[in-house]
């Protein structure tokens, strides 16, 4: 069959209209990928957002349950510290009501065999007076014997009749007193006894208020998630006790300056930290295994055991602090401060002055790797480290 010009520009548009379709499906198929691929995108970008959200509301309300935690952690400290104070009181109470019982008995012991020579002497005496022609003055008046003799037995009557009831009278007081003494002794063991009852309460209050800060410690530790947290967490409890440092310092330079040069010189050495060789030479704050804990270290004393004061000073701060709990400061002069953390209860108030070894707190029992009576020193609100300052440990 012939070629033909009307053939063969029908079959160009024929494949072209093909072509045409061909790139009209596979653009159409690329726009639905891509209306596909951007609307996967935004159920992920979404799905991110709506993490994001809930991990942000998952953090505030974590933040307020550790705000939460932190307050009654706070006031549970400060229970706690009301209770051990209540049973070192009576302790104290009971031991000087002891000594003073002890006392009482001795003098009852004294008043007795005080009273058992009177006995004997008034005894002693009554058988002279009786010696003495049976003691009576009537029958020397009557006798006939010489008057020198008379006189002299009258002088020996009257004698041994004042020197009797000086006697008598000195035996009746030493009655009333073994008797006052008895009283007293009988009114001071009621008293301790009413103490020691009084105590045993007291213990048992201690015991629980222990047990409630324990299970609230563990509660407050159990909402950080990760470790990650807990580091962010000592960071930021690490910087509140830098910035209350700062604000103690700025208030001692205040009233430094307030006070002039002389008072200022004065102030500035109140204890043995002005000494030139106390590196090395401080005594341990208390007793246990000790290692490095953020800016000073962790010593494990036993709970309720007492911790002492390195040097003299002034107690500048008493209270809780978040990640320290019970915290106690002490500013011993010359730039020198010495911070105890994680006490069960704090002896002392701000302003009291202590000397060296004077017992300022108790610890709070060790539970875990990080927990134990912590103790940091500064130099100028620097850090330094405090096994270069306390005695070497054997």
């Amino acid at each position: 069959m012939p070629f033909s010009p009307r053939c063969a520009a029908s079959a160009v548009r024929t494949c072209l209209l093909t072509a045409l379709l061909g790139l009209a499906a596979a653009a159409s198929a690329t726009a639905q990928a891509q209306q596909s691929q951007q609307a996967e995108a935004r159920k992920k970008l979404q799905d991110v957002q709506r993490q994001i959200d809930t991990a942000s509301k998952r953090q505030a309300a974590m933040a307020t349950r550790r705000t939460e935690l932190n307050a009654q952690l706070a006031e549970q400290a400060a229970k706690l510290s009301r209770a051990v104070r209540a049973v070192r009181d009576t302790d104290a109470r009971i031991a000087t009501g002891e000594q003073q019982l002890q006392q009482l008995r001795e003098r009852r012991t004294d008043v007795r065999e005080r009273l058992q020579r009177q006995r004997a002497a008034v005894a002693d005496l009554l058988r002279a007076t009786y010696a003495l022609d049976h003691g009576s003055d009537l029958r020397l008046l009557l006798d006939d014997e010489d008057v020198a003799r008379m006189a002299r037995a009258l002088v020996y009557s009257r004698y041994f009749q004042e020197d009797r009831e000086r006697r008598v009278r000195a035996l009746l007081a030493d009655l009333d007193t073994l008797q006052q003494t008895e009283t007293e002794i009988n009114a001071q063991q009621a008293t301790l006894q009413a103490d020691k009852l009084e105590r045993e309460k007291q213990a048992k209050a201690l015991a629980t208020q222990r047990d409630a800060q324990k299970k609230l410690a563990a509660q407050a530790d159990a909402e950080y998630q990760s470790e990650a947290d807990k580091v962010a967490a000592l960071r930021q409890d690490a910087k509140t006790l830098d910035q209350l440092i700062a604000r103690l310092q700025q208030a001692i330079d205040q009233a430094a300056r307030g006070q002039g040069k002389e008072s200022r010189t004065a102030a500035a050495a109140p204890g043995d930290m002005g000494s030139a060789n106390i590196r090395g030479n401080l005594p341990w704050p208390a007793n246990g295994a000790v290692h490095s804990y953020g800016n000073g270290v962790l010593i494990k004393a036993p709970g309720g055991s007492e911790v002492r004061a390195v040097a003299a000073g002034k107690i500048i701060y008493a209270g809780f602090l978040r990640g320290y709990g019970l915290l106690l400061i002490i500013n011993h002069g010359k730039g020198w401060m010495s911070m105890y953390g994680n006490n069960e209860a704090l002896l002392h108030e701000v302003g009291a002055q202590v000397a060296a070894g004077t017992v300022i707190a108790t610890a709070s029992a060790p539970t875990g790797v990080n927990t134990g009576e912590y103790f940091e020193m500064r130099k100028d609100g620097k850090p330094v480290d405090p096994r270069q300052w306390l005695r070497r440990q054997h």
